[in-house]
């Protein structure tokens, strides 16, 4: 992907901006000695990396090993985790795309949600009220997954978001005390653009087996240019949300079927196959409009259910662990495909596959 974006810009007016809290995540360092070495190469003079890349990070000694001056280094602190950082220095890029004022827009929308659940109480803060209904059902109804389904374009990469925010925060079984937790956790969290996952995978949470809890988004502000659009996607979110919770009844499609004018007999088998069971939970959260303010408060508001329902399973969220074994796997395999020998143990799986690799590319 760096390659192909380095091959749409001009290095005289483009600004590199090297994001990492410690300055040694294996992907983002190699993409940024990518951009170094082309930038280095088509400018003819080192020098000129000062003005052109900029680091966000707590490592002041590694950036400044990288070569960029630490007067051009914005800090943050080193307690605050990726997934929670945007509100700090990392969402540096962020700004520069909105701009100032719309950034400012998008903490102060962070900000009340903050003091919302600061000071409001349990029965209508909405943090606390989405935690405990998580916990319910998965804890009390074992439900193993749920999605997060935004009805508005602007939102599509919203459930991915959340899906790390959520997963990589409380996807654990360890307790803060050490020990094994009895029950489950974190959820599976996935999702897309609702009015395309209506069309693809709404049929298994209409009437398939599983149990999915949905949070349905949408904006009550419709686009003065497009007449008619906002009412249909505003509708669907109503719409399916209803069919969610009511359901169809196999009376109620047989009803239906024989209203067609449809054979007695193939109308009864036919029913069966148009029931809705109902009883399937979901949220609709509704913002006035899409505005960096309320996205703000919207991604507040995820954070901070994420936090209510790692107090509840008495779970670290501010950790991940998980994230780790992996890439310390992945060093002596990387050697090894780079044609370096190495010390590791690599099972009979992951050894074929290693020269399988190698075999391809001799």
């Amino acid at each position: 992907q760096i390659l192909d974006v380095l091959e749409k810009i001009n290095p005289a007016s483009t600004l590199f901006i090297v994001a990492s809290k410690t300055f040694s995540t294996q992907e983002t360092l190699t993409n940024a000695l990518t951009a170094r070495k082309w930038f280095v190469e088509r400018s003819g003079d080192e020098k000129h990396i000062a003005k052109h890349f900029v680091a966000v990070s707590t490592n002041k000694e590694a950036v400044q090993q990288f070569g960029i001056d630490e007067h051009n280094m914005f800090e943050f602190w080193d307690f605050v985790g990726g997934r929670y950082s945007l509100w700090s220095a990392i969402g540096l890029s962020i700004m520069i795309y909105l701009g100032k004022k719309n950034f400012n827009a998008l903490l102060k929308g962070a900000y009340l949600m903050d003091e919302h659940f600061r000071n409001a109480p349990f029965e209508s803060n909405l943090p606390v009220l989405m935690g405990l209904i998580g916990v319910w059902y998965i804890n009390f109804f074992q439900s193993k997954s749920h999605l997060i389904a935004p009805y508005d374009q602007y939102l599509r990469h919203f459930p991915k978001f959340i899906q790390q925010l959520d997963m990589e925060s409380n996807g654990k079984r360890i307790s803060k005390k050490g020990e094994i937790i009895p029950y489950d956790t974190c959820p599976v969290v996935w999702g897309d653009m609702g009015i395309n996952a209506q069309h693809a995978f709404f049929q298994l949470l209409h009437q398939g087996t599983h149990l999915i809890p949905i949070d349905f988004i949408a904006s009550l502000d419709k686009k003065p240019n497009a007449k008619g659009h906002h009412e249909i996607l505003f509708s669907n979110v109503l719409a399916q949300a209803q069919a969610f919770m009511k359901g169809k009844s196999y009376e109620e499609a047989l009803g239906e079927l024989l209203s067609k004018g449809l054979d007695k007999d193939e109308a009864k088998d036919l029913a069966h196959h148009r029931v809705f069971f109902g009883n399937r939970p979901s949220n609709i959260l509704l913002l006035e409009k899409i505005s960096p303010s309320n996205i703000g408060a919207l991604v507040a508001l995820y954070e901070h259910k994420v936090f209510v329902q790692g107090v509840i399973w008495d779970i670290n969220s501010f950790d991940q662990w998980g994230v780790e074994l992996g890439k310390e796997l992945a060093v002596p395999i990387l050697q090894e495909l780079e044609g370096h020998k190495s010390n590791a143990y690599f099972d009979s799986s992951t050894k074929h596959l290693i020269e399988l690799y190698k075999n391809y590319n001799q």
